[in-house]
């Protein structure tokens, strides 16, 4: 399946639209429009799912049954919840800035639609193959930052505002490894593009060859996420919610499922540049590419979840030490053995 399933596709309704009469601009203009519209339908669907997979998978780990009377064995019980959510009313406190306190939950969720614009689903299956696709999805993905600060800032609270304060520094120290941990394959492969990246990887995959930065990348990818133990932006226990507490209904609910999002992304980088992509283990290519790569996504959004059931929250101290002292000087030896490597196997003639 060589060729990109959505250029077929946008081929095919290009010249559906041709024959309509509709003109070149306003065919390109829709051709956008419903691919914009897949990506969104395809990642909300997965998010409402993953709630209810962690609900699940936390029963599990707790020994109880979790969901089960909404739908059969509580598959509908995450719609009810949206259902909920929708009629709770949209409560405004007072002395807030208004348009930045209702902009934010919404502008929240477009970071990760943003990514997956590029992420391809299969072999493929990429709504868009940029050449620059690795550096798009971290430009994209370090936006959402920026609209955490508005949403504890302009909530005139003291708790949303400390909460504010830690998205920041948690994901700018973080953000750095994260980068940091993929120059590696970056330069392993010597392209920024995730197809390139994933068909580099035909021989061996690069959690084999880059062992040290998937575990940095694993680690800085679960406080970039905000998961335990690196949840202290919303340690209810010191400040509440943080930058959410002040929201409701729908406004808090969106937060969360930008949570959900962005760990979507995570897990799918995370499998694109070190678990093969959509690429099938021991030559099982009898099964379609967009199984074995989710697949694998889900796998790493498994261990997520495992580990938020299963570790305390640390302090913000260790949480910024550990950033700073351990992963940031890992992942540049990381690079440094990298470079080393590269330079005596091309010395030798491999």
């Amino acid at each position: 399946m060589g060729e990109n399933i959505f250029t077929g596709i946008a081929a095919g309704l290009r010249t559906y639209l041709a024959g309509a009469g509709v003109p070149p601009l306003a065919s390109e203009f829709i051709v956008m429009v419903v691919k914009l519209l897949a990506v969104i339908i395809f990642v909300s669907l997965n998010v409402v799912w993953l709630v209810y997979m962690e609900r699940k998978v936390a029963a599990y780990i707790q020994c109880r049954i979790g969901p089960n009377r909404v739908g059969p064995k509580g598959l509908l019980q995450t719609v009810a919840d949206v259902v909920k959510l929708l009629a709770k009313e949209i409560i405004i406190p007072r002395r807030v800035d208004k348009i930045v306190y209702l902009a934010a939950p919404v502008l929240v969720f477009v970071p990760p639609m943003m990514a997956f614009a590029v992420i391809p689903w299969g072999e493929g299956m990429a709504p868009i193959d940029l050449n620059i696709g690795v550096f798009y999805v971290l430009a994209v993905a370090s936006l959402s930052t920026i609209i955490f600060w508005m949403g504890g800032w302009s909530s005139n609270n003291k708790y949303s505002l400390v909460g504010g304060m830690r998205v920041v520094a948690q994901m700018v120290s973080y953000e750095l490894p994260l980068v940091l941990s993929l120059l590696g394959v970056i330069m392993l492969t010597g392209t920024l593009s995730i197809t390139e990246i994933v068909n580099a990887q035909r021989g061996t995959w690069f959690i084999f060859a880059q062992p040290l930065a998937f575990l940095i990348y694993f680690i800085a990818g679960v406080s970039e996420v905000n998961r335990t133990p690196f949840d202290l932006v919303e340690g209810e226990s010191e400040i509440i919610a943080g930058p959410y507490t002040e929201y409701s209904g729908m406004g808090y609910a969106m937060y969360m499922l930008a949570e959900y999002g962005s760990m979507m992304v995570i897990s799918c980088m995370c499998t694109i540049m070190f678990l093969g992509g959509w690429l099938a283990p021991f030559g099982w290519t009898f099964l379609p590419s967009w199984f074995w790569f989710f697949i694998k996504v889900y796998a790493m959004i498994f261990i997520f979840m495992w580990i938020r059931w299963t570790y305390p929250r640390i302090r913000v101290d260790q949480l910024m030490g550990f950033g700073w002292k351990v992963l940031v000087p890992l992942s540049l030896a990381n690079i440094f053995v990298t470079g080393v490597g590269m330079y005596i196997y091309r010395a030798i003639g491999w």
